[in-house]
């Protein structure tokens, strides 16, 4: 019941399924959020603690960020309840399951997403036949392992550094969340002479003043290990990835990570969303109030459904990087202008120039909402 639902509104969502199969431990929702442009590309996230609400959410962030695109494709996006550190065998089958159930949904198609990736895609496109962020084996473009999402962080930040009065030859760099995206964040940011300073994972936090060697902690990772393996620095919580000062701090794992209770223990000029939806609207108003320049998930992060998409029609890998810096960029270069014109958040200002696309789009439909 939409009128129940607490985030409808005249975007969406168009539909909301959930998937429930007691037998084989199957639960799951796939929420598609706008359709008017194209079918819905939005990632698979597998993790225990996912929700409708958060679902929702994340659909939303793929409409906007879709929109600002100007990709031929709406928003949507599906969460799968459990451990992706399960057995392999059980979450393939969970995923395959996942799937099949979803095989008459034709307006959306499968992304790879926290605790999924193209391997995942791979079941996903031999059960039902749509998906993206294929291995290379299935003619895909395999975003997590070019770093497409990081490469379009990279960019990001580099128009918005001379806003946030920030040199990057020689920034500070903590990354909060040391998976696929944040890595490939880190790497591309040190070919502009940042350095590494700080970098967390689900186990604690990693700090070392003088750089981390962002190669030998990739390396780490990629066997299974957690940043607390690496031989150097100190070892922290957690959260303390939070307090540690730097110039660049980028948000790469799960949603509302820093809300009002936490904000004002950050210590940073610029803030680059890596991950989707990683604070709160109330966190980023403060942070402006002080501020901090933080570019919203939807305009720096934009860089794996582009190459998704880009994929899904048909594109050649080697175009992959040049198109995710010239939009990245011109969305990036376009936000900040207006946002020193209007003096407004760079969310709202991010959230008018999707709308505008996306209304456009919504006009030529028969329908006039979805």
């Amino acid at each position: 019941m939409l009128d129940a639902f607490p985030y409808a509104d005249d975007l969406g969502p168009a539909k909301i399924i959930h998937i429930y199969e007691p037998i084989n431990g199957l639960k799951g929702v796939l929420v598609i959020d706008n359709v008017a442009a194209g079918p819905a590309i939005g990632g698979l996230r597998m993790a225990p603690d996912v929700s409708t609400g958060e679902c929702f959410r994340l659909a939303r962030a793929m409409t906007l960020k879709n929109a600002v695109a100007g990709l031929a494709h709406g928003g949507g996006k599906s969460v799968l309840y459990g451990n992706p550190k399960m057995p392999l065998a059980d979450k393939e089958r969970l995923i395959r399951a996942m799937a099949c159930s979803l095989r008459h949904c034709q307006d959306y198609i499968f992304g790879p997403d926290m605790g999924t990736d193209e391997i995942c895609m791979g079941w996903v496109k031999d059960e039902i036949g749509r998906a993206v962020g294929l291995p290379e084996s299935l003619g895909g473009i395999p975003l997590d392992k070019i770093g497409a999402t990081g490469w379009g962080v990279r960019h990001a930040v580099e128009v918005a550094a001379v806003d946030a009065g920030v040199t990057l030859s020689g920034a500070r760099v903590v990354v909060q969340g040391f998976g696929a995206v944040g890595q490939h964040a880190a790497r591309f940011l040190a070919e502009l002479g940042t350095v590494l300073v700080g970098a967390a994972d689900s186990k604690g936090t990693l700090y070392h003043p003088d750089g981390i060697d962002i190669p030998k902690l990739m390396d780490l990772k990629n066997k299974g290990k957690s940043v607390l393996d690496y031989p150097d620095g100190q070892k922290l919580e957690r959260d303390a990835v939070i307090d540690l000062e730097c110039e660049v701090w980028i948000p790469a794992a799960r949603p509302d990570v820093i809300t009002e209770a936490n904000v004002d223990r950050l210590r940073t000029k610029l803030i680059a969303q890596g991950a989707n939806i990683p604070m709160t609207l109330a966190a980023e108003k403060i942070l402006h109030e002080r501020g901090v320049l933080c570019l919203p998930d939807f305009i720096a992060n934009a860089g794996g459904v582009i190459c998704g998409a880009m994929e899904y029609h048909g594109g050649w890998k080697g175009l992959v990087f040049d198109v995710v810096a010239e939009k990245i960029r011109a969305n990036t270069e376009e936000m900040l202008r207006r946002v020193k014109s209007e003096g407004r958040l760079p969310r709202d200002v991010a959230t008018d120039m999707a709308l505008t696309l996306l209304h456009k789009a919504m006009a030529t439909r028969r329908w006039s909402i979805f």
